[in-house]
């Protein structure tokens, strides 16, 4: 039998050089649910995530098929089963 697909979590190299995250397939409805489920697997990820309200930080940005997230702050987007979600660390400078 075959396995539905599922939501997909990414961290990006930058994100994963100390901590080892591979990439992993989740069962979640929803993007804090899916992010929840990548931090079960590397729990030290999550500070460098989110802060201490549970948001994106500001040096974090995090990409559903391809297009930022609109809001660091509300995560309760729904993800359908073929989503990919990457977590990246923002570029600044200026």
């Amino acid at each position: 039998m075959c396995n539905p697909r599922v939501p997909t979590v990414e961290f990006a190299p930058a994100l994963t050089r100390h901590v080892a995250c591979p990439r992993q397939e989740v069962g979640a409805a929803t993007l804090a649910a899916a992010l929840d489920a990548a931090f079960r697997a590397a729990p030290a990820l999550r500070g460098y995530v989110l802060d201490e309200q549970g948001a994106v930080r500001k040096h974090v940005a995090v990409f559903v098929n391809g297009q930022m997230i609109p809001s660091r702050s509300d995560l309760t987007r729904a993800l359908q089963p073929q989503d990919s979600v990457m977590v990246i660390q923002a570029l600044s400078g200026g």
